[in-house]
């Protein structure tokens, strides 16, 4: 005679009701009785629309809830919306302490996350924080006075990149993606031109699509430089530039936009206007500062060199030398 069996199914909420695995379906259709510890599970009208009506029993202490699931084998248990902590626990210590007297116990998996569900969090997350009877706060928030943050958590990434903190660098990562949810979470509340999330994300995926044909179409290229080149010919065809320099935004820090502006005109090949003289100038003013400081980041973009992250990596350096000769410790 078989064994009863125990199975506990479990399902993820990050995706929808009823999508749920076949050997899922034929263990809720096969079982004597499935079992489900909430009224207001999700699965339960999924579930009652193809056929298989569940139990409602009272769940208590997890010990106490093990036992009874246990009693009630065969069955399967709907696992609940959150997790049924300490279950499986106590459902293990019973079959260790009790080995032979009990029903076989089987987690069965009726639904997987996929990569990114992780997402669908976020977003329920901001959303609650955002409507009303949440947070204060973020409900007060804008576009505009959210704006140091996102400049901030973008200048906090790039330290965490740069010292190679990888804790941080996580950390950070997540700070960013905030930035993004809660803004295209405010673009929903716009009266005219409402956006979602997921408008941005289907926008971005458009595009990749779009300038990548070597992966997505029929192009070929031979090496990344010429898909640099193939991305700025469809860039500029898409955006209509007219000039070379087009796009490159005005509020970057100064030598980051140098270093931007002589990145568009040496990829385009572009030789109109001659590079600045590459030589300490007799008076240093500010405009033959200015052009040594391009003609800086002309030849380190020659010589494959980020100058801005040069100079933050030098100005550390400073930093740490100064302290030093202070006699106070290194802070980085």
């Amino acid at each position: 005679m078989d064994t009863p069996k125990l199975i506990l199914l479990t399902t993820t909420h990050r995706i929808a009701p009823g999508l749920l695995s076949w050997p899922a379906w034929e263990a809720l259709r096969s079982a004597p009785a499935v079992l489900v510890g909430a009224a207001d599970h999700p699965q339960l009208p999924a579930l009652r629309a193809a056929g298989v009506e569940p139990r409602l029993i009272e769940r208590g202490t997890a010990p106490a809830l093990a036992r009874q699931l246990l009693a009630e084998a065969p069955a399967v248990w709907l696992e609940s919306p959150d997790g049924d902590p300490g279950l499986t626990d106590a459902l293990a210590r019973i079959a260790v302490e009790e080995a032979g007297q009990h029903p076989e116990i089987e987690v069965l998996p009726g639904s997987y996350d996929l990569p990114g569900a992780r997402l669908l969090d976020l977003v329920s997350v901001m959303d609650r924080l955002r409507s009303p009877g949440g947070c204060p706060w973020d409900a007060e928030q804008t576009h505009e006075s959210l704006v140091k943050y996102l400049v901030e958590e973008a200048f906090e990434l790039v330290e965490a990149i740069e010292e190679d903190d990888r804790p941080t660098l996580r950390e950070e990562l997540g700070d960013v993606l905030l930035q993004v949810l809660f803004h295209s979470r405010i673009a929903e509340e716009h009266a005219e031109d409402p956006f979602s999330i997921d408008d941005v994300a289907g926008d971005i995926v458009e595009k990749l699509m779009y300038r990548h044909p070597h992966v997505f179409g029929d192009v070929s290229v031979r090496d990344s430089a010429e898909t640099e080149a193939n991305w700025e010919q469809l860039k500029a065809a898409e955006k209509q530039r007219e000039s070379v320099l087009d796009g490159v935004p005005a509020g970057l820090p100064a030598l980051a936009y140098a270093a931007k502006l002589v990145s568009r005109v040496r990829r385009a090949r572009f030789t109109g206007v001659p590079d600045a003289p590459y030589e300490l100038p007799a008076e240093l003013t500010p405009e033959s500062a200015g052009d040594l400081l391009l003609a800086v980041a002309q030849r380190g973009y020659d010589q494959g060199v980020d100058v801005d992250a040069a100079l933050r990596a030098a100005a550390r350096r400073y930093r740490r030398a100064v302290r030093a000769a202070e006699g106070l410790p290194e802070t980085d």
